[in-house]
């Protein structure tokens, strides 16, 4: 491999024209697909299998009429102090209000709440729910518009009103201040590693490129796959991240390729067949663990890896081809000021060593500080991450609602409006579904489980049948008293479905509980279900991956305890935000509650190919140098003399693009940039710069070891570009040869 992505480096040095021309194509290709593609649509999670995802299948069949409706708002009236909203002026204003909004457009229908009974027990609040034709995407600006201008005629008139549903709800907009500070401190942290203002925006501008392109491919392809917003916005976080570390790999190993004497082009090729051989296997990594989120089973899971992967594949594809373009266009600019005088023309100075003696910088003296006492460092950073993974013993899993919004938000207001109103339940009601065309009498049938369904300690109230047109099925309200998110709610879905079993057994119906609240429990419990077993595939991977790239044992077991760790300390981090609310007014995080429920799978399918990067990136030079005659210790200070600096500098652009994406409004990409800015974070600094050097110097020789029957089994990748000394060619010409011969090269 190393061999042909050497001469893939050459050729796009040479060809650089051509290749920056294809690059650019690609990019008006994916600006105006995206221009001229129609704006997707925000889905709700599924989970096909589960029971509730059935019950909403049967409720579609039986009742196609209810597909037709679109989004939905509910104005939520709440009376002044010591009035009651059906008082003769409050009643006047709620009447003017609704009647503004009748027969606008898009407007299907509005209900009048003294009529159908949504005003509180207490009097002081009630509520309407406008029906709209059109989806929530396609609202018009004045038809929402229309919505906030009633709600300020109501509140003219005394009364205060919120606006809940979804006909207000939105894309999620980038171009935030965190994620300009983000950008900008990667584009810092790249300035002061490489020392070059060219070298640092050579890095950002193909990384911006291939998210670009991502981007744009996510949005041309939305409608006919079904992609959303965070779909989108994952591919924004993970190729941004990835792309400018790829390119920041390649870039200095470029740059070490030069100061030992390389010509560009010569350096290029190196560059490409060194350190992009690492960047192919740390990007086939996160490209698998992310395509694997498909064997869960939920398909927004699956649209979220498949647009990550693409976003990491794209960042691979841009890292081997237009940044060794890019160094034939800016030359010795990508260089850095001090390397660039030494080699002035004319100066007779030598190429400098990046080797030579002098004072060790901050990676080779951590590395000796690690070998002299790596008993101690080792017991320090797994105790520490250990206690900060201890809450993730207490991880509870949800899906957030209305109530996990900002409280300046009208849709949380409403939320708590009506939680005050008509009790913490009204918000999570319980749809029970009940197929009787087994039954021998709906009637019965339909009585029986309504008076089940009544005797469940923790339901609220259980509103009256709706029978389908063909009269085989019966829908059934049921309010819980609890909240959504309450763990007594879970267990009150639990006791429904026990007390329908005995119904079924009885009668023959078909009884399902379903509705969002019920949704959201079966995807928890599918999540914790999964958690494990897709844990257990990745760690397995990882073990098999890493055998194959450092022909070892110890050092994949190695890695992968270090995973688990890292990953045990982001989950603990989560849930000490989301859960118990440490730190969460700093973080802009107003409500706590359970952990989203995709997050924890998700997180350990990205850190699992991020966490490969720095391993791969780190321990190839210590493997190098190894090989090449080192003992074990100065092998350890070898790695971390030609890439901890740049390990840690990749570490820290990632981690600030992640926390770059926590001041988005949205629960689900502040759960994301949290857990994945930690996650990062706890693996670079601790289980990559501390637990590995101080493992391996505990271990010796015995970390290199390799049964014989493996060695002659497992393939040889060659990530460092061994193949390198033996099959470049030695001449100028025979170098020109092999680039020709691109098309039909092989290792």
């Amino acid at each position: 491999m190393a061999t042909l992505l050497y001469r893939i480096g050459r050729w796009a040095f040479r060809r650089r024209r051509l290749v920056g021309g294809l690059w650019l194509g690609v990019l008006v290709a994916a600006v105006v697909g995206a221009a001229v593609a129609p704006a997707g649509e925000e889905e709700d999670l599924s989970m096909p299998g589960t029971e509730s995802q059935k019950a909403f299948d049967l409720l579609d069949e039986r009742f196609p009429q209810s597909n037709s409706q679109g989004a939905e708002a509910r104005l939520v009236f709440q009376a002044p102090d010591g009035q009651r909203v059906t008082a003769k002026e409050n009643r006047a204003a709620v009447q003017d209000t609704l009647d503004s909004l009748d027969g606008g457009d898009q407007v299907a229908s509005t209900t009048d709440p003294y009529e159908t009974g949504a005003v509180s027990e207490d009097g002081t609040i009630a509520y309407s729910t406008i029906t709209y034709t059109a989806d929530a995407v396609d609202l018009t600006d004045p038809t929402k518009n229309a919505l906030e201008d009633a709600a300020i005629q109501a509140r003219n008139a005394g009364l205060t009103v919120e606006i809940g549903g979804s006909a207000l709800d939105a894309e999620v907009e980038l171009g935030g201040t965190t994620e300009l500070i983000g950008v900008m401190v990667a584009a810092v942290v790249l300035v002061l590693t490489l020392g070059s203002l060219v070298a640092a925006g050579l890095s950002l501008l193909t990384a911006f490129l291939g998210v670009a392109i991502a981007f744009g491919l996510i949005s041309a392809l939305a409608v006919p796959l079904g992609l959303t917003s965070t779909v989108a916005i994952l591919a924004l976080m993970l190729g941004l991240a990835v792309g400018i570390d790829y390119a920041l790999f390649i870039t200095s190993r470029f740059r070490d390729e030069r100061a030992r004497g390389s010509e560009p082009e010569e350096a290029a090729g190196r560059a490409v067949g060194t350190a992009g051989s690492a960047v192919v296997f740390a990007g086939a990594t996160v490209f698998i663990a992310l395509i694997g989120l498909g064997v869960v089973g939920i398909p927004e899971l699956t649209k979220m890896g498949m647009g990550g992967a693409g976003a990491v594949a794209l960042a691979v594809l841009v890292a081997l081809t237009l940044v060794p373009a890019l160094f034939g266009f800016f030359g010795r600019r990508v260089l850095s000021r001090r390397f660039r005088e030494a080699t002035r023309p004319g100066t007779g100075r030598p190429h400098p060593d990046p080797t030579a003696a002098g004072r060790p910088g901050l990676g080779i003296r951590w590395a000796r500080f690690v070998l002299r006492r790596p008993g101690t460092v080792l017991m320090i950073a797994v105790l520490g991450l250990g206690c900060v993974a201890l809450p993730a013993l207490s991880l509870e899993l949800g899906l957030p609602g209305d109530e996990s919004k900002p409280v300046e938000t009208t849709q949380r207001r409403a939320y708590d409006l009506l939680s005050e109103g008509f009790g913490p339940g009204f918000n999570g009601p319980l749809t029970v579904v009940v197929d009787t065309s087994e039954s021998g009498d709906t009637r019965a049938t339909t009585n029986l489980v309504v008076k089940a369904v009544q005797g469940v300690d923790g339901v609220e109230s259980v509103g009256d049948p709706v029978l389908s047109q063909n009269k085989d099925t019966v829908v059934l309200t049921a309010v819980p008293r609890t909240a959504p998110n309450s763990g007594e709610t879970k267990d009150l879905v639990n006791a429904i479905r026990s007390a329908a079993d005995g119904v079924e057994a009885d009668t023959g119906a078909g009884i399902a509980v379903t509705g969002t609240t019920a949704l959201n429990i079966d995807i928890s419990e599918a999540m914790s279900d999964a958690l494990i077993p897709y844990l257990t595939v990745v760690i397995g991977l990882a073990v098999l991956l890493l055998m194959v790239v450092f022909r070892s044992v110890l050092v994949p077991v190695k890695a992968a305890l270090g995973f688990l760790l890292s990953v045990g300390a982001a989950f603990g981090v989560l849930v000490a935000v989301f859960q118990w609310g440490w730190a969460a007014d700093l973080l802009g995080i107003e409500q706590t509650g359970p952990v989203m429920s995709l997050m924890p799978i998700l997180i350990i399918g990205i850190v699992f190919g991020l966490a490969m990067d720095y391993e791969v990136f780190l321990l190839t030079r210590m493997q190098e140098a190894y090989v090449h005659g080192a003992p074990p210790g100065e092998a350890i200070v070898s790695g971390f003399r030609h890439s901890g600096r740049v390990v840690a500098a990749a570490a820290i652009i990632m981690i600030s693009v992640f926390a770059g994406f926590i001041g988005m409004s949205s629960p689900t990409i502040q759960t994301m940039g949290v857990g994945l800015a930690s996650a990062v974070a706890f693996d670079a600094f601790v289980v990559r710069m501390a637990i590995a050097p101080a493992v391996l110097a505990l271990l010796g020789h015995r970390a290199w070891w390799l049964p014989r029957i493996l060695n002659r089994v497992l393939p040889n990748v060659d990530i460092e570009g061994e193949a390198l000394s033996r099959h470049v060619p030695a001449s100028a010409t025979e170098q020109d040869a092999a680039v020709r011969r691109l098309p039909v090269g092989r290792d």
